[in-house]
């Protein structure tokens, strides 16, 4: 029968005229089982017997008749054109959205299992998917649905003797039994735990298999004589109790064997039993009663009760020996407390029937309305503690990031209103500057929209090129990452260095060859003029902070040094044609010369330093050099004093100045030494970025008679706009 035909038929069957008299799991068993007979699912299920595995699992929840029915319909919905407005038709909006946003899930979750990661990024991609399962599960029929799914998979694995896939059995482990377990549903969460280890750590589990085997006798023996003599002592007092053993996960007996270093012998609750009763005085009563009649454990007693767990669970725990000397534990718990330890929030929450309209819209006015508004909130409640357990504080929670897929079926997480722009540079930088346009489930898409949940989103590029100026503009809403945003900044700003070293770049070559100098090399060009690199030089000529006089000057050292306002000229020194002009004390005609470290002048108190082949060091007297020097040659210091100047002497000095860097700062620095007339022979500058933003750490080599006109100078440059300091070194 055609595919068309099977859903005419279908439909009729689900006609909720024809059908009236049917219960939703019956409509929707007649719906779905044309659809699903004879179809496997991805994990090679049978589809009609995994959607009745999943409904008995519900039933035996107690969900409601409507999330049972849902169990057919989601699966049916994978072989219908249009399942959305069919099963909205037929069952009803409600159900219809039910079906879309479950059907959506397993796509995702099927997707992320196959996704093409390295090992290093599978942690990651397991958290993504637990995040987009909490985004998913706002609609809680979602969250049974896909528990109880997950379950029969693996119960269909276990019983078929199949190899269960290594993601799916870990993403169990690690996704949906967390969830179970916040729910309060333990039937789930021990059957997903103990099925997980079965798959993923089979040896383990055989062994904790065969040592529960071994005992079994002996042990089911004990706990039924331990049982008999516990109903014994509690009938003395005023309570009905109902006592049992409580049964083992082997999951739970390796986890405490693993992480307490224990022997298989030492894990206490081997042997445990379960005492119900009617109310919590009585659960304190029988308390009392067990640790009269047996020696309790020290430190394995916990009261749920008065301090119960994140996700509801209450009960009273206690360790004690029996006659024997061997360890058993006792939970004991109210028969309200069983059944939400059980069947967790699926015992109480609001897939209780509330009329036909189930939870999609509570009709009924009145306290089983307000009831079953308190349960599905604290079960959302539950859900949003869970997530922030599991993400720092301060970390934006799920409900500000959007979760989308590669093509490869990689998780991209991006903030709310991330686009695909935000996508493209999340996955590369280069992919994101060449992005042009973008595919969003396949349909082509403007750049500027925002990406939902569970979307796959392709990038289109271009070879090469650079992302657009209006990707930074607010109102256009192309960017919704900061980090896109600085990525694009950072490509324009770099884009606008490159510019002005060239502009740098051909303004010096060109005065090159006007002075006949191309040969000379531009590093050996910048070094002379004081720049680490020749990129820093045409990068200052570029922004016409640097004259090309200074070169001129550099290139043609004989030709007068004229001033310039609009840079700074570095001018030839006169300090060596004159001379130290300092005398020793004593000795006539001793070679002198000016320590470079700290660059004597008059008036400075200064001492001399003798040398080897050099003559005579003049440092200052508050040098450090020299103070290091006399430290283990105390024995060459010798008195100097100033001499008569001769006219025009001058003395070189190092000024430091530390300003925020500008455009135009060197000039307007340059401009106070022209004022001063100061001769400025060398200059050194360099950028740094702090906290206050680009800083300019600069040191220039000026020429001065003495040093008594140096404060004057300082406070100058103490007036340029953006200067923070100005200092003699």
């Amino acid at each position: 029968m055609a595919l068309a035909d099977l859903q005419q038929q279908a439909e009729v069957q689900a006609d909720p005229v024809g059908q009236a008299m049917m219960t939703d799991v019956q409509r929707a068993q007649l719906f779905a089982q044309p659809l699903l007979e004879g179809r496997l699912l991805d994990t090679g299920e049978d589809a009609w017997g995994h959607a009745q595995g999943v409904a008995d699992i519900l039933a035996t929840l107690g969900a409601a008749q409507s999330l049972q029915a849902a169990a057919y319909l989601v699966y049916a919905a994978d072989f219908i054109q249009k399942p959305d407005e069919v099963i909205a038709r037929a069952f009803g909006a409600s159900h219809g959205a039910m079906v879309a946003h479950t059907r959506k899930l397993v796509q995702i979750q099927r997707a992320a299992r196959t996704a093409q990661v390295g090992a290093d990024d599978r942690a990651q991609q397991t958290e993504r998917v637990r995040k987009m399962l909490l985004a998913f599960s706002r609609d809680l029929r979602v969250v049974l649905l896909r528990l109880a799914s997950r379950l029969q998979t693996l119960r269909w694995h276990a019983a078929a003797k199949r190899d269960c896939p290594a993601a799916l059995a870990r993403e169990s482990l690690e996704v949906f039994a967390p969830l179970a377990n916040r729910l309060g549903i333990w039937q789930i969460k021990w059957e997903l735990e103990d099925f997980s280890f079965r798959f993923l750590y089979p040896a383990d589990y055989h062994t904790v298999a065969r040592l529960l085997d071994e005992k079994r006798v002996e042990r089911e023996a004990g706990v039924q004589a331990f049982a008999q003599r516990l109903r014994a002592l509690l009938n003395d007092l005023p309570v009905q109790a109902e006592v049992q053993g409580r049964p083992k996960h082997l999951y739970s007996i390796w986890r405490k064997m693993q992480g307490k270093q224990l022997d298989f012998s030492q894990v206490m609750d081997v042997r445990a039993m379960r005492v119900v009763v009617h109310d919590i005085p009585q659960c304190y009563a029988v308390l009392a009663r067990v640790h009269e009649r047996f020696t309790p454990v020290d430190g394995e007693f916990d009261d749920y009760i008065a301090k119960p767990k994140a996700n509801g669970y209450q009960s009273l725990h206690t360790v004690v020996l029996d006659e024997s000397g061997r360890a058993v534990e006792i939970q004991i718990r109210t028969r309200a407390m069983h059944e939400h330890a059980e069947f967790g929030v699926a015992a109480h929450w609001a897939y209780k029937e509330a009329g036909r309209q189930g939870y999609a819209g509570v009709s009924a006015a009145g306290a089983f309305e307000d009831r079953v508004a308190q349960a599905r909130k604290a079960v959302l409640q539950q859900l949003l503690a869970w997530e922030r357990e599991a993400v720092d504080q301060a970390a934006p929670g799920f409900e500000d990031r959007v979760y989308v897929f590669t093509p490869q079926a990689a998780i991209v997480d991006l903030p709310a209103g991330g686009t695909a722009v935000d996508f493209a540079y999340a996955l590369h930088t280069n992919l994101g500057h060449r992005c042009r346009g973008a595919r969003v489930d396949g349909a082509m898409v403007p750049l500027n929209t925002p990406l939902q949940t569970g979307q796959t989103v392709e990038v289109v590029s271009a070879k090469d090129g650079g992302p657009s100026m209006d990707w930074l503009n607010p109102e256009l809403r192309y960017l919704a990452s900061p980090r896109s945003r600085a990525k694009v900044r950072a490509w324009f700003n770099a884009l606008e260095q490159a510019q002005t070293v060239a502009r740098g770049r051909e303004a010096v070559e060109r005065l090159l060859q006007r002075e006949g100098r191309t040969a000379l090399k531009f590093e050996e060009l910048a070094a002379q003029l004081g720049f680490k690199a020749a990129n820093e030089l045409f990068e200052v000529v570029g922004k016409d902070e640097y004259s090309l006089r200074n070169i001129e000057q550099l290139l043609r050292p004989a030709a007068p040094a004229k001033h310039d306002d609009e840079g700074l000229v570095v001018k030839r020194s006169k300090a060596e044609a004159a001379g130290s002009g300092v005398l020793v004390v004593g000795v006539d005609s001793l070679l002198t010369h000016l320590a470079r470290c700290c660059r004597p002048a008059p008036p400075d108190a200064i001492a001399g330093f003798v040398t080897r082949g050099r003559g005579v060091a003049i440092h200052r007297r508050d040098c450090s050099s020299l103070a290091q020097l006399m430290a283990h040659q105390a024995e060459r210091r010798i008195e100097v004093e100033w001499g008569t100047p001769k006219d025009g002497s001058v003395y070189p000095l190092d000024v430091q100045v530390e300003a925020a860097d500008r455009s135009g700062l060197l000039r307007d620095i340059s401009e106070v030494f022209a004022r001063e007339k100061i001769n400025v022979t060398g200059v050194k500058t360099q950028s740094l970025r702090d906290r206050s933003g680009p800083s300019a750490h600069m040191t220039f080599t000026v020429e001065m008679g003495s040093t008594q006109r140096l404060p004057t100078v300082l406070q100058g440059l103490m007036q340029v706009s953006g200067v923070r300091a100005a200092r003699r070194r």
